[in-house]
Parts: C-alpha cells; structure tokens; sequence
C-alpha cells in the first residue's frame, strides 16, 4: 500500500495539493479558524461563518453551495496548469521488472498465468475475428489491441457478483469471466446461441449469468445506468458494486458528468474505469480537453481519482482492487487506465489517415502483452513452449468456433418484435403481421438464411 501512497493522492482524490495550497493561502490572509460553533459572526455581513473574535471577519465561508473554503483577501483567477496532475501508477518497468519498492503488488503465480492466458486469448481472438469481418463474413468488429492490460487486469480484481456495464471494447473482462469463442462468434452472427437473437450489432456483447450488461451503442449511455444499478444494490445490501467501463471519448457525454454527480451525493457503490486511449475515433485527446486527462475531473464531483499505467497489468489489478475496496464502503472511485488504441477504431475506419505511422510503430511495440509475458518469464512461471501451445490452441478453437457459428440457424425474422413486452401491443402486432407479409411476397429482400414462418 505505501507504494499507492506514493503514487499519490489515490485516497484522496486529484486536488490534495490545490487544498494544501488554499489551506496556506487563508493562513496569509490571516484567517485561521479559531471557534467551535461555525455560525456567522453578527457582524460579517452575511455569507461567513468559522468564528475568531466577536465581531471579527469570518475565516471561513459557510455558504450551502460550499464545503467549508476559506476566504481571502488576495484576488486572483486559478491557473489549471500550476494545479499538478495526478501521478500514474505503475509497478512494472518496460522490460516487466518489478520496481524496486513495488514487490507488495505482486500476485500469486496461479491468478498471474491465468490473466496473461485470457490476455493471450483475446489478442488471438481480435486477430482472427477481425479478418473474419474484413473477409465479409459478418459486419462489423472492434479490437482492443494495445488495451488488453486495463480490461483483462481489472476485470480479474473484480468481484464475479459485481455488475458489469461496458463499453463496446471489453471483450477481455467477458473471457475473464467464462464467455467463450463460441459464444462470441454466436453474437457477431446473429445466430445460435446469440442472446440478443441477432438483433445487436457484432461486438455488442451481453451475458446475464455473467453480470454483463448488453453493450449500447451510443457513448456514456451505460454509465447512468451503472450508477442506478449501484444504488439499488446499496438500497438491497447487495455486496456487489457497479463497474462502468468507458473511454476517453465518452467523458465528453453529459452522461458522464450526471453519472459522477449522482454516484459522488448518492453515495454509490460504483466505480468508472476510463480507458483513456488517447484517440475518440479519428479526434486525439488533446482536442477533447485541456485539463488533466479524465482522472483530474474526480474531486470536483466529490469522487476519488486514481490514475495508472494501462499497458502495466500488476498495477491495473493492484489499482482496481484498491478501488474495489473503496466503492463496496460507498466511496465511488474513478480509475484511469492511460493506454494506446494499437488498432483502428473499428473496421469502419482507417487509422492512417489521420495518425503518423511511426507512432502506431512505436506504441505497437510497447506490446503489455509482452510486456507481461516477460514478468512471467522471468519469475519462471512461464516458456517459450507454453507460448507457443497457447497460441496454437487458442487459435484452432477461435477458427473452429468461426466456422460453426457461420454454420448456425439465424433466429426467425419475427424475433424482432419480441422480448420487449410480456404481450405484444397492438399497434406492434399489426407491424409484426405487416413486416412477416412484406418478407413473404419479397423473399429476396430478407437477409441471407433468417427464415420467415409461414
């Protein structure tokens, strides 16, 4: 714990400094806080409280607006730049040695080896399934190269009951958890043993005995929902909490600014986990803000900050699970996890265009995949030979669950009017019977292999 600590204002949030430094600014004003009672001196004037000699000026204000913040005599605007950012967190140095000081982050042999398996596992499954899409075979991918760190790392220091609320490029948090290859691909077809019975978007993933919510389309929209889903669970006793996972992009969304609010005044057994990948789409992180990144946005709503390297998998666990502890005492945190998007956005896009090739280069090769490997290696807990089986096997079974989930039964054209009332309204009956009929008389037009019941 001493090395968070060192870190920085983790339990205290993004603005410890800020503070010390006002606490100097009234002691200069000459303000010091001498009574007990906190009411108004008669004489102040209205608007001030914190006692000193009758009739004095008071040092405090006691505005409602204001949580007890000292008044000054000295004028000035504050400059954001002279704040001092929230330090990153890390415990691995590039090559995956542990930094002197940070042996206390470490974690058993059995849970190490099973994070970088599904870490494995993911890059193996984004690889194959993104040549899947580019082959035509379905419509639409998302990798999460360069991020398997801060998803798979933080997933495996959550708690299996508490209530996931992703993003669309978590993946690594669901095979965490027990999603399979089969059931990926069962989604990105829209057949089978898809949940959603084809009526998502691939990648759009969701699991109820997994506590994963079904991903949305539209940013931030998930984090509102986590934080009424935390308060629930406050409200029950549920032991769990929330977890909302976003990216940088996202926080521009009022939603993020109504969702920290309500979790911070309410109290909220949530916490927000930021992957800040330095790109929204094509638009870079130093367009989106100018303050410091997403972390720096805790205190002014009440919540803790803590801030670590992404692409460190022994810091992102040792990071949430600190963070973990603080949201189940109802103190929301907000971790974020600084990472680079390896990859395109999504296969809508080409990423050339609109970044340098020699920066894609340069952060490819801060691999924290191997960077992991590498920690393994040198603790003795893993081989070249066990790479490479992985590797072999993992992507027999992703190619094996491609081919049989293309194979599958796409769900009847009228399981897109159902699962959404207990009894199907009568103006959605009548578009039911009118979409059915157009599919009949236009068999051409339905998409290849959804059948139509006569």
């Amino acid at each position: 714990m001493a090395a968070l600590l060192r870190a920085g204002r983790l339990l205290l949030g993004a603005g410890g400094a800020a503070r010390r430094a006002g606490g100097a600014a009234a002691g200069r004003a000459g303000r010091r806080f001498a009574g007990s009672s906190g009411a108004p001196a008669s004489s102040s004037g209205g608007g001030g409280g914190g006692g000193g000699e009758e009739g004095a000026a008071p040092a405090y204000a006691d505005y409602p607006g204001l949580h007890r913040v000292p008044f000054t005599e000295e004028l000035r605007a504050s400059e954001p730049a002279t704040q001092g950012a929230v330090p990153c967190f890390r415990v691995l140095d590039g090559m995956g040695n542990v930094i002197p000081g940070s042996e206390e982050f470490e974690i058993a042999e059995e849970q190490a080896v099973a994070m970088y398996r599904t870490m494995v596992k993911l890059q193996v499954m984004d690889t194959h399934f993104y040549e899947a899409q580019r082959m035509g075979r379905f419509s639409f991918y998302m990798t999460s190269f360069g991020e398997e760190a801060a998803v798979v790392a933080s997933a495996a220091a959550l708690d299996g009951i508490d209530q996931v609320f992703a993003q669309y490029r978590e993946q690594g948090a669901l095979l965490w958890r027990g999603f399979t290859f089969q059931e990926a691909a069962a989604q990105c077809f829209g057949a089978g043993l898809d949940a959603c019975k084809g009526r998502q978007m691939p990648v759009h993933y969701g699991s109820r005995k997994l506590n994963y919510h079904t991903i949305s389309s539209p940013l931030g929209t998930q984090l509102p929902h986590a934080v009424g889903a935390g308060y629930s669970m406050k409200l029950q006793g549920d032991p769990g909490i929330a977890v909302a996972y976003f990216g940088e992009g996202a926080a521009s969304e009022g939603d993020f600014h109504a969702a920290l609010n309500f979790a911070a005044t309410l109290k909220v057994p949530v916490l927000f986990v930021c992957r800040n990948n330095g790109w929204a789409i094509s638009t870079p992180s130093s367009e989106q803000y100018r303050g410091d990144g997403i972390a720096g946005r805790g205190e002014a709503y009440g919540v803790r900050a803590i801030r670590v390297d992404g692409g460190d998998a022994l810091a992102v666990h040792g990071a949430t699970k600190l963070a973990r502890e603080l949201t189940a005492q109802g103190k929301p945190v907000l971790l974020e996890a600084m990472t680079y998007r390896v990859g395109h956005h999504s296969t809508s896009d080409d990423s050339s265009r609109y970044r340098a090739a020699e920066e894609m280069r340069s952060w490819e090769a801060r691999d924290p995949v191997k960077r992991f490997q590498m920690y393994l290696e040198g603790k003795g807990w893993w081989c070249k030979d066990q790479e490479a089986s992985l590797r072999r096997t993992a992507r027999e079974e992703v190619i094996t669950s491609l081919d049989e989930a293309e194979e599958l039964p796409k769900p009847d054209l009228s399981e897109l009017f159902e699962d959404v009332y207990d009894e199907l309204p009568s103006h959605l009956a009548a578009q039911k019977s009118e979409t059915l009929d157009f599919a009949r008389r236009n068999p051409e037009l339905v998409p290849p292999g959804v059948p139509v019941a006569p």
